[in-house]
C-alpha cells in the first residue's frame, strides 16, 4: 500500500471511530507531536486514547493529501458541534504500511489576528 493510502485510511477510520482499524495502521512505538500545544504522544495506545476520548461532536474532512515516498502531508477540516471549527495540517512518516511518526499543527481559522501593518497588503479569506 502506498504511504498516501495509509494516511487516507487513517482519517477515514478515525472518522468512523473504528479504533481497532486505526491501531492497525500505527506502529507500536509511533510518536506524534503537537508543537502548538507542546505535547508528544508516544505509542499506539496513547494515540488511540487521545483520539477516542476526545469529546464527541466532531467530524473529519480530508481537504488535501500530498505524498512523496514515505512522507505524507494531509490537511483536514475538523468542525465540532459545540467547540468550533478546527484545521489540522499533519506531516506523517509511513514505513511498511504503518505510520511511525507524525507532527500535527492544529489551529482554528481566524484565531491568529491579522496584524495592523499587514492589512493593507492582504484580504480576509
Amino acid at each position: 500500500m502506498r504511504s498516501g493510502e495509509t494516511v487516507r485510511r487513517l482519517w477515514d477510520r478515525i472518522q468512523a471511530r473504528d479504533w481497532a482499524a486505526v491501531g492497525a495502521l500505527l506502529a507500536d512505538d509511533v510518536v506524534v507531536e503537537w508543537p502548538v500545544s507542546g505535547e508528544r504522544i508516544v505509542g499506539r495506545e496513547n494515540f488511540l486514547r487521545v483520539n477516542s476520548e476526545y469529546p464527541e461532536g466532531w467530524s473529519i474532512h480530508l481537504l488535501r493529501l500530498v505524498e512523496q515516498d514515505d512522507s505524507v502531508v494531509s490537511e483536514c477540516a475538523v468542525p465540532h458541534e459545540t467547540m468550533g471549527d478546527f484545521r489540522a495540517v499533519s506531516l506523517w512518516t509511513v514505513r511498511d504500511g504503518r505510520i511511525v511518526a507524525g507532527r500535527e499543527y492544529w489551529t482554528a481559522p481566524g484565531s491568529d489576528p491579522i496584524p495592523e501593518w499587514r492589512k493593507p497588503f492582504t484580504e480576509p479569506m
